[in-house]
């Protein structure tokens, strides 16, 4: 799924000569970098320029052929400069299905078309962004790279863009008065007006200290804040200045951010300076009930906890998104995370966020066959920064715990696209892990999948016997099914149903195993079934499978059911039926963020659309499913009888049409954005 740019919650003011300045450099194909310490406000700016041309500030991107105009990836968010191509090819819309180097799958997607790409923090991932922007500009000539880092990346042909502090008596002053106003704190008087230009020159002009010190103003009056400011920082260029903790990026001129967050930090409550710093574990914007679970407990115990959080909100220390989730800026958890060192919790806190992690995807698996199915996607993929820090602190604490999360995400992460990702995990987790034979046959299975996902049908096969043999070493009857299902599925795919149906067959006949077991081997038999043209006992076992999902509310094997329907009526010669069928599967799949699902479902509505007669909509469901497959990084795939399919539906809709109207309409879908058409498609039907 492609990264828009961030929303932004409040105006941005200023600036107006950098915006004349760096909007023609963005006009051009090429690398510009904003670079400067934490506070001075490269996001915002970055944020602003980003939104500026791609339409209206704060407003939604918009469409561009093949991909959003604006894309932005999350640099801060992560810690392993491995995984840096897979990141920003996710966030480009890219959820490659390819066994290809995550690097080279991007610059192929990109191609040639123009996009702005912002890679936002990039200071503690130089040498990686710097290789990968220099491939991709190589590669991709309409591409310009916005970066923000507190120093340049160092690419060949980089423009650089120091940015700076406001100037005080101006534009810091009207950003300050905006703080205030919006902080419940309005200065209108005369004698505020000029306190507040005091405070803006004491704070150097540093957006961050400005918005930090306006927060403050409704808990004092504005002169009172500009003669502490003025306090505070004779105190800290005196001889003996107040200890501190130091940063890596801390340059001496920016004393007032560090005066300020200091200060802020000095006004916050003994809970409030607690919470900041246990909050600093966290990497993506998080919901209070998770803060709670791992950064509750001695003096913020219930009621404290709330209090504290409120505490640091309106003190903007922290700030909320749309949906109610918590989000601390870097720099300001760059400081909490020194003072969580100060106290000695480090650890312990890191401990805790792991393992509340851990509890959470292991819940995720135990409620897979569920209502609960589709939060726990949506719930994994909002936490999907903390996952992995909780991964990244176990692999160095508790590597059997590491795997053991991994095995677990793994699944969830395959059906979202995050292939590359979850194999470099597993792969290099299995390889160097000890742990129990569960535990093993489990992430065994898991890399698999991902392997067969990719194409790489050898590896899967292999991984499903490892996978069978740490089962049986196990003893653990969900294993047994696990790796049963993994090779039924290499068997589909290698285009052996009858094995894979039999296979299946054997491992149901066995010790019973959970619902969640049994319904995956049930769906390869129902696929056995349909490719081995044994159509009415596929249509029959598909509608058994379907009804036991729909009861439990669980949508993945649902929609895989709702696509055997399809298959199965098309073949029948029902397409109204398989459209039908295909649109559940579609729904199903798009619910789920499962790319690769929704193009298969796409390819069979397309089908049931021709069959019909309806000519135009087959073409351009047929444009939006070649769209759809290129964001899995390959041409259409699946099982081999689909293939005959999708050729039998196109001719049928050129011969209805003609040549050049078929060609008209696929390729008007062809080169849309595919998650607007989809949802489009869905809410057009039947």
């Amino acid at each position: 799924m492609s990264s828009p740019i961030p929303p932004q919650e409040s105006a941005f003011v200023g600036r107006s000569t950098e915006l004349a300045l760096l909007r023609p450099r963005l006009a051009e194909p090429g690398l510009l970098t904003l670079t400067g310490p934490g506070g001075v406000g490269k996001t915002r700016l970055a944020a602003h320029l980003a939104a500026t041309l791609s339409g209206e500030p704060g407003s939604p991107p918009a469409e561009a052929p093949g991909t959003e105009p604006v894309s932005w990836a999350h640099v801060w968010q992560l810690r392993d400069g491995r995984l840096l191509a897979a990141a920003v090819a996710e966030a480009t819309g890219l959820s490659d299905h390819t066994p290809r180097l995550p690097a080279h799958a991007l610059a192929e997607w990109i191609g040639d078309r123009r996009l702005l790409l912002v890679l936002d923090s990039c200071e503690h991932l130089v040498p990686a962004c710097r290789e990968l922007v220099r491939e991709l500009l190589a590669a991709c000539a309409g591409l310009t790279v916005l970066a923000t880092s507190r120093e340049q990346l160092g690419v060949p042909g980089e423009s650089v863009h120091e940015v700076g502090p406001l100037p005080p008596d101006t534009e810091a002053l009207e950003l300050f008065l905006d703080r205030a106003a919006t902080a419940g704190a309005p200065l209108v008087r005369p004698a505020e007006l000029a306190a507040a230009a005091t405070a803006c020159r004491l704070l150097e002009g540093v957006p961050l200290a400005l918005e930090l010190a306006a927060a403050q103003l409704p808990q004092q009056p504005v002169a009172t804040l500009a003669a502490r400011l003025r306090a505070r920082r004779d105190l800290t260029t005196g001889p003996e200045e107040v200890p501190r903790p130091r940063s890596r990026w801390d340059p001496p001129r920016l004393r007032a951010l560090r005066t300020t967050i200091g200060w802020s930090h000095e006004l916050c409550t003994p809970a409030e300076r607690l919470l900041w710093a246990r909050m600093s574990v966290f990497r993506a914007e998080t919901g209070a009930a998770v803060l709670r679970a791992v950064c509750g407990g001695g003096p913020l115990e219930a009621a404290a906890f709330d209090a504290a959080l409120e505490g640091l909100r309106r003190k903007s220390v922290v700030g909320v998104t749309a949906d109610g989730r918590y989000r601390m800026l870097d720099t300001v958890r760059e400081y909490g995370a020194m003072w969580l060192d100060e106290l000695g919790e480090r650890e312990k806190v890191a401990r805790r966020h792991a393992h509340y992690h851990l509890g959470l995807v292991r819940e995720a698996d135990r409620t897979w066959f569920g209502p609960a199915q589709l939060d726990a996607y949506r719930t994994l993929g909002q936490g999907h920064a903390d996952i992995c820090a909780a991964l990244s602190h176990l692999r160095d604490s508790d590597p059997g715990a590491a795997l053991e999360l991994a095995a677990l995400a793994g699944f969830f992460w395959a059906c979202c696209g995050r292939l590359h990702e979850a194999g470099h995990h597993l792969a290099e987790l299995v390889a160097h892990t000890r742990a129990p034979a569960a535990v093993q046959a489990r992430a065994l299975w898991a890399l698999g999948i991902v392997r067969a996902l990719q194409g790489d049908y050898a590896a899967a096969s292999d991984l499903a016997h490892h996978s069978r043999t740490c089962a049986e070493l196990s003893g653990e009857e969900d294993r047994l099914l696990d790796a049963a299902y993994l090779r039924g599925v290499v068997l589909l795919l290698q285009g052996n149903p009858e094995e894979a149906g039999a296979h299946c067959a054997r491992a149901l006949d066995g010790p019973a195993g959970s619902p969640a077991r049994r319904a995956r081997c049930r769906l390869v038999g129902v696929f056995a079934l349909t490719a081995s043209g044994r159509l009415d006992e596929a249509g029959r076992a598909a509608e058994l499978l379907r009804a036991a999902c729909e009861r439990r509310g669980e949508y993945w094997t649902r929609a895989y059911a709702d696509h055997q329907l399809a298959l199965s009526a098309l073949l029948s010669g029902r397409p109204a039926e398989a459209a039908a069928c295909a649109r559940r599967m579609i729904a199903g799949k798009h619910a789920l963020g499962d790319a690769f699902g929704v193009a298969l479902g796409l390819d069979l509505l397309a089908a049931g659309l021709a069959g019909q007669g309806r000519a135009n909509e087959a073409a351009t469901v047929n444009g939006t499913a070649y769209a759809c497959w290129r964001t899995v990084g390959h041409p259409q795939r699946g099982t081999p009888e689909l293939a005959p399919l999708r050729e039998h539906a196109e001719r049928t809709a050129r011969a209805r049409i003609g040549d050049r109207e078929y060609a008209r309409a696929f390729r008007a879908a062809a080169h849309g954005t595919p998650a607007a058409a989809v949802r489009l498609i869905l809410a057009t039907g039947p």
